[in-house]
Order: C-alpha cells, then structure tokens, then sequence
C-alpha cells in the first residue's frame, strides 16, 4: 500500500511538473507586418495654357440696294385694249357682210375690202381692229367663235391684198353689239358684219 501511495504522489508531480512547464512556456505572439508607408504620387505639373488664335476680322455685309422692280412690257393685247376708237378715222373704211352661219367673203365683201387695203397701206403705223359680229341667233360660245372667223377671214384677205399684217387686230363681239335690236330678217343681215376701227 505504501508503493501505491508512493506511485500516486509520483504521478502527481510529474502532473505537476508538466502543468508549470507548460505554464512557463512563452507565448510567442504573432509578429504584426511593419506598416505600409503611402507613396504620394506629386501631382503633373500644369499644362501651360495655349496661346489664343487671333480672329480673323469680322465680315461686314455687303450694303443692301433695292433694285427697282422692271415694270413688265405690256402685251400687245393689252396695249390694243388701252386704245380708244377715232370714230373720224373710222369712217373711211367700209363695214362688211355675210350670209346667216357664214364666214365666207361675197363678192360685194371682196370689193369693199379692196378699199380697205388701200386705205390701210396709205395710213402708215394706224391699228386697225377687225371687229367680227353675229345676230342674235345662237348661243353666245358659238357666236364668238364665229365672229372669230368672220374677222380671221378679212385679215387673211387683206393681208394678200398688200395691208400691212402689224397694223391689224382681229377681235369677236359675236351677238354682243347688234347695230339692228330688231328680230328679224333685216336686222338679223345688218348684224352678221365685220367693223373696221381705227384705234389712237
């Protein structure tokens, strides 16, 4: 019994021994890394500012003329309707006639327009309008057209004749200007005629 007790007492110090050893045992502490040291980065030096271009001198607009509108050349319509009638002038050429929804010259037509040239060759520079006319019968369309005609047909006649083809105008009334208002057959012929104006 008493080795026993010797071998307990043994045991507990070599615990013992064992537990102050290991309490003597430094605690060896982890090394922390040296600290980081900032690099400072100097800023880049300034870019030296650039030099301005100069500006070209500023461009001063031309001076705004106003340029006079041209006045447009009257037509020669237009000048024929400024003329006026010579209502003296006028009565030396003779009026022609035609048969009812006719354009053809008569013989009596013929001669009369003889005259006429005569009379126009003789009046260097006058204008002379060919005035076709109708009666009443008919609508107004057709009566123009054929007042037309009428006054086409003295042109062309006059115009082989020798008269000057500037000098003349043709120009339809149709039933317009009846020089007869009767309605019937003899102012209905005193209506179908071609008038020769001398316009000033």
């Amino acid at each position: 019994m008493r080795n026993g007790i010797i071998t307990l007492i043994a045991a507990c110090c070599c615990t013992m021994m064992l537990a102050a050893g290991c309490a003597k045992k430094e605690m060896v502490k982890a090394e922390s890394p040296p600290p980081e040291v900032a690099v400072v980065t100097p800023p880049p030096a300034p870019t030296p500012a650039p030099i301005p271009t100069p500006l070209p001198p500023p461009v001063m607009p031309a001076p705004v003329t106003e340029t006079p509108i041209a006045k447009e050349k009257p037509t020669v319509i237009e000048e024929i309707a400024a003329l006026t009638e010579d209502v003296t002038a006028s009565q030396q050429f003779q009026t022609i006639y035609f048969e009812f929804d006719a354009f053809t010259l008569s013989e009596a037509a013929r001669d009369s327009l003889a005259k006429n040239a005569v009379a126009i060759k003789k009046s260097k520079g006058v204008k002379i309008q060919i005035q076709g006319n109708c009666d009443e019968r008919g609508s107004d369309a057709y009566n123009l057209a054929l007042g037309e005609k009428r006054a086409k047909a003295a042109f062309d006649y006059l115009v082989t004749l020798g008269a000057p083809a500037n000098q003349l105008y043709v120009l339809s009334y149709g039933k317009e200007r009846p020089v007869d208002p009767g309605h019937d057959d003899a102012a209905w012929a005193k209506n179908r005629r071609d008038d020769f104006v001398v316009l000033k």
